[in-house]
């Protein structure tokens, strides 16, 4: 194997999350000549060495984009959660239905770093969000939905950010504000007749 990298690769893999951490770093700047042994730990049978194997990803300034995307469907809620976060660093639109199933099904956890990689894919996420508020029924991820088109400043979720108005959940309601708000759309106090 090249100049140290299976020394960086025991190292990622060896249950010891400072010596993992640093390796991942220092293999995420190898780049291209980490990707090989990235991609056979993303197959591995642990789920932490592909949990560490998408973390080293993150960290790349190019990582492979649809690798990342796979992860969202990993069997492991963990490396899911890895993988929408990578996702948030490096958008990819080829990666918004994975987060919209992630959105979905996930818990809260997996729901908010979903809703945030959706956020930060910008544009290309809306009709997908727009369409998952349609069709899904009130819980918590509906609310992640909303935080994520309130941060997108796109006008087509104002209907969408006008209707959480009406909620019962003020969470739902702060970040309608919000959103209509950085949209310009904030309160308008009529003087009554």
């Amino acid at each position: 194997m090249a100049d140290g990298l299976e020394a960086l690769l025991s190292d990622l893999t060896s249950g010891d999350d400072p010596r993992a951490e640093a390796a991942a770093l220092q293999l995420a700047a190898r780049g291209p000549q980490a990707l090989a042994p990235l991609e056979t730990l993303l197959h591995a049978a642990n789920p932490d060495f592909r949990w560490w194997a998408v973390r080293s990803l993150a960290q790349m300034a190019h990582p492979p984009l649809d690798w990342l995307a796979q992860a969202l469907d990993d069997e492991a809620d963990e490396v899911q959660q890895c993988a929408a976060l990578a996702l948030a660093l490096h958008p990819s639109e080829a990666a918004l239905p994975g987060l919209i199933r992630l959105l979905a099904e996930a818990e809260p956890v997996g729901a908010n770093l979903a809703a945030t990689a959706l956020a930060a894919a910008g544009a290309p996420a809306v009709p997908p969000l727009l369409a998952f508020l349609e069709t899904h029924p009130p819980h918590l991820a509906r609310l992640e939905a909303i935080r994520a088109l309130a941060t997108l400043k796109d006008a087509r979720a104002i209907p969408s950010l006008t209707a959480a108005l009406e909620t019962d959940s003020p969470a739902m309601q702060y970040w309608a504000e919000q959103g209509l708000e950085t949209l310009g759309l904030g309160m308008v106090y009529l003087e009554p007749d």
